[in-house]
């Protein structure tokens, strides 16, 4: 049988032994701490039985070919001139990653939330392959978990690609993607050959500059359009930092533990709200987070009157000259959690006129100036760079709504039911807000800290309550409409 050795080819793109990290997957390694773990995930509840620990573990070597980044692990430079890289691990054993565990009796949801917050709580191991996945059985009603959790470094930036997602058939009879031959490692580089790489790199750097210049030249209004805009976009980013995120609990000190609750709800709820209400699915989501956040703010004893949070919104700035290139490609833009609006829609209101704005701002070109900047520093800079992204001067907490699937996915013949997202927590953010969509749902995880987040439940059920009260008025409206439409009766 062919050996792979090399380059692999996952969605049109070639992952590589010796790629480079980009600027932005550096930073997230920079940010990461004993108490600031830099993973995420999510929690992927099954109905029917479980398969066994040992069909599992042969279905995922089955499809690890698909994902060839998951048996590499980093490799630094002996000198901290310039990006790690991505190496293919000698030593890689696939039941290090994947792990088996059971609810004990009853078995309930809650005691789902409890062990993936237990799973989350601890840093992945960064002399391997940087993911996990926990197999959990005894859940209620004869269904099981796997719990996904790979560190935000490794998931590429094409589609967000990662084990658990190429685990999954569209049918419940599962696909046979073998691969063509056995996995053969490349042989790990020595630090001087990584020395030598990095100054082939540097010889480059010079190349590189002068085609931007010989660019600039050739096109000097257009080099002349694009400096004025990245100035003004630049300066954009500015005024966000002379107009600080209010101080709230959401930005203290935290530990190393977590807290996990979800909220299900319906995609067509929001919908139905942005039908009846304007605005963007993603622009209902924001206004349903402010509601839950005033609940909880106020049940707290926090006067919410001319508050507005400040949420790290993140954003692909991903051109289409760069579709099928790996690394994230991400920025963040500044949302607006207006928790000083009582009444729904308009809190929506506030939120879609302040997005609107937003996207018509230079806002997301000014991160996406200082992404460009951040591929080309030094570690050193890389690492100021990156904990002026997570500033608790900018961001109170990090909301991000990412799209799913919307049909029915299975695994091994079991299908999946529910899909609840699970964030990271920067340094100083006790908060982070994952929603996603996956077959007409809509699943929000809320990833907190142990410790100063003790009252997650009432974040959880504020938010419940949020949507609710939005669902009520989009329907009312929707009545008044259809009865203005009415013909006069004679």
């Amino acid at each position: 049988m062919p050996e792979h050795r090399g380059a692999y080819i996952v969605a049109g793109v070639a992952q590589r032994h010796l790629d480079r990290l980009s600027g932005l997957d550096v930073s997230f390694l920079t940010n990461e701490t004993s108490s600031s773990h830099m993973h995420v995930g999510a929690i992927l509840v099954f109905e029917g039985p479980p398969p066994s620990y040992t069909d599992l573990i042969a279905h995922v070597h089955s499809r690890l070919h698909l994902v060839p980044r998951f048996r590499q692990k980093l490799s630094f430079p002996p000198v901290p001139t310039s990006r790690p890289y991505w190496i293919d691990d000698p030593t890689f054993n696939l039941e290090y990653h994947v792990r088996h565990s059971a609810l004990p009796s009853p078995g309930s949801e809650e005691q789902l939330r409890r062990t993936a917050a237990r799973i989350f709580s601890q840093q992945l191991d960064r002399t391997k392959p940087l993911w996990e996945i926990w197999l959990v059985q005894g859940l209620t009603r004869g269904r099981f978990a796997l719990i996904s959790k790979t560190h935000h470094a490794l998931v590429d930036g094409v589609s967000g690609v990662d084990i658990a997602t190429v685990l999954f058939d569209v049918t419940p009879v599962p696909q046979k993607l073998e691969p063509d031959g056995p996995w053969l490692p490349n042989p790990e580089p020595s630090g001087a050959g990584l020395m030598a790489r990095d100054a082939a790199g540097l010889a480059q750097a010079p190349i590189g500059i002068a085609r931007r210049v010989e660019q600039a030249t050739r096109h000097p209004r257009r080099t002349a359009r694009g400096i004025a805009e990245a100035a003004e976009a630049l300066g954009q980013v500015s005024w966000s930092f002379a107009n600080p995120a209010p101080e709230v609990p959401l930005n203290v000190e935290i530990g190393s533990h977590r807290r996990f609750e979800w909220v299900r709800t319906d995609l067509g709820h929001f919908k139905k709200i942005k039908n009846a209400c304007g605005g963007t699915v993603n622009d209902a989501v924001l206004t349903v987070v402010a509601g839950g956040l005033r609940i909880w703010l106020q049940n707290r004893g926090i006067r919410t009157e001319g508050m507005e949070l400040s949420a790290q919104v993140p954003v692909s700035i991903r051109t289409d000259d760069k579709q099928g290139q790996l690394g994230n490609q991400l920025a963040a833009i500044r949302g607006p959690l207006p928790v000083y609006v009582g009444d729904p829609v308009a809190r929506l209101g506030v939120v879609r006129e302040a997005m609107d704005g937003i996207k018509e701002s230079k806002q997301a070109l000014g991160a996406e100036v200082i992404a460009r900047f951040n591929d080309f520093a030094p570690p050193t800079l890389l690492a100021e760079a990156a904990r002026i992204n997570f500033s608790t001067r900018l961001f109170n907490l990090v909301v991000t709504n990412v799209p799913g699937p919307q049909l029915p996915l299975y695994m091994l013949g079991r299908e999946l039911q529910d899909v609840f997202p699970v964030g990271f927590l920067p340094a100083n953010h006790a908060l982070f807000v994952a929603i996603m969509s996956y077959n007409g749902a809509v699943n929000f995880g809320l990833l907190a800290d142990y410790d100063s987040m003790h009252d997650l439940d009432v974040l959880a059920r504020g938010i419940e309550t949020s949507i609710t009260e939005l669902v009520e008025a989009a329907e009312e409206a929707l009545v008044e409409t259809v009865d203005e439409e009415q013909p006069a009766r004679a």
